[in-house]
């Protein structure tokens, strides 16, 4: 049973990270689209963002499940950092996509700055979770 959650685990982990490097191109070609493909490109951006947060939501039950039944106690350090940066990613995620995204409709909004946003929460999120990645993996004795 344990394998199968690591499974879970590492699969979730890689549909939570991988997508995003999908978001790239789409709010690069998004820059210069007319506004009838606007939508098309806006759709694509929230189900990248939409199978991120699923992803995610899987790899917290997983990882709970890891520790509950694994090797590792809660209180160990490299599992108290990744719960820390992963607090501050989901907090990141819901305020530095969904709450910009909704902005982009707005008549007063610069669509360009807003793009660029994405694209430096995209990025900004990416490294946070490459940091969750490297505790998980090397499970390093922080403190």
């Amino acid at each position: 049973m344990y394998g199968t959650i690591v499974f879970v685990h590492v699969f979730s982990a890689v549909l939570s990270i991988g997508p995003l490097f999908l978001l790239m191109p789409s709010i690069k070609r998004l820059r210069n689209v007319d506004e009838s493909s606007e939508s098309a490109f806006l759709s694509v951006i929230h189900v990248i963002i939409r199978i991120v947060m699923h992803a995610g939501h899987v790899l917290v039950i997983s990882g709970v499940l890891l520790i509950l039944t694994g090797p590792w106690p809660w209180y160990t350090s490299w599992v108290i950092a990744t719960l820390a940066i992963m607090l501050l990613s989901g907090v990141f995620l819901s305020t530095g996509f969904t709450k910009v995204l909704k902005r982009y409709h707005l008549p007063e909004s610069n669509k360009g700055e807003i793009l660029t946003v994405l694209n430096r929460t995209s990025w900004i999120y990416i490294g946070l979770l490459l940091i969750m990645l490297w505790l998980m993996v090397q499970k390093p004795l922080l403190w």
